[in-house]
């Protein structure tokens, strides 16, 4: 499914090629069946939003959001496992998946990463992409719930993946909850973060970093790019009540 591999590059962090690739996503976003019109539309205006703007005005929204507080962290497990040891064993389950798929990673990206995990889904067949969205339903219901209520356009995303097995009437069960969280991108919040974690920053590795917060992740990444510059049948949901919930 295209429409997979869209959504996850929408996820990703704004660059040139990004907004050079609009029409192509707009064309394929325009095609895709298992999203309502106004669903198609709200994707379609929000590429050309991207296209249009301006890319460091875009990358410092995108850092500002994701990057900063672990409420809206892209990478799945954060959200189910948070620093414990069970993450790290839900890790290599998931890197034994992509394998048995013939899925390899590159060293960049963590097996949860949502847009790895939306890629990987891309080259599956329609039964299995409906049934592992489902098994992260309710992830994509918090996280699309706490995109909206800052007002994001990357809440389009999680939006269309429950639409596409009808479970996008979820989000709106996290709402009440989520207008009450306090938040943890405030300047307040960061600091206590740094220093709970400033015992783990001091790790053998940027990978243990990485592994520790979608914060240590970014830090990691930005330190290897600095050292060296080296590249490295979803059934409609209203159509088919078995995958509607």
């Amino acid at each position: 499914m295209r429409s997979l591999i869209v959504l996850a590059r929408l996820l990703d962090y704004p660059t040139e090629e990004l907004q050079r690739a609009a029409t192509e996503m707009q064309n394929v976003i325009a095609d895709e069946a298992h999203l309502s019109h106004p669903q198609r539309a709200a994707l379609h205006g929000w590429i050309g939003r991207i296209a249009t703007s301006d890319l460091l005005d875009l990358q410092a929204d995108y850092v500002a959001l994701f990057d900063k507080g672990r409420s809206t962290s892209l990478l799945l497990f954060e959200h189910v496992h948070g620093e414990s040891r069970d993450r790290g064993q839900a890790m290599v389950d998931l890197l034994e998946q992509y394998r048995q798929a013939g899925f390899e990673l590159s060293a960049r990206e963590l097996p949860d990463y949502l847009p790895v995990f939306l890629e990987y889904l891309s080259a599956r067949d329609e039964a299995d992409i409906a049934q592992q969205l489902s098994d992260i339903a309710h992830i994509l219901a918090l996280l699309a719930a706490r995109l909206r209520e800052r007002e994001s356009d990357h809440a389009l995303v999680p939006t269309a993946l429950l639409a596409m097995v009808g479970a996008d009437t979820a989000i709106d069960e996290h709402a009440e909850a989520v207008s009450k969280e306090a938040r943890d991108d405030t300047p307040a919040a960061l600091d206590a973060v740094w220093e709970e974690e400033a015992v783990r920053f001091n790790a053998a590795s940027d990978e243990d970093c990485a592994l520790q917060s979608a914060t240590g992740r970014r830090q990691a990444e930005l330190k290897r790019q600095s050292q060296a510059e080296m590249p490295i049948r979803i059934v409609p949901p209203v159509v088919d009540a078995t995958l509607g919930h």
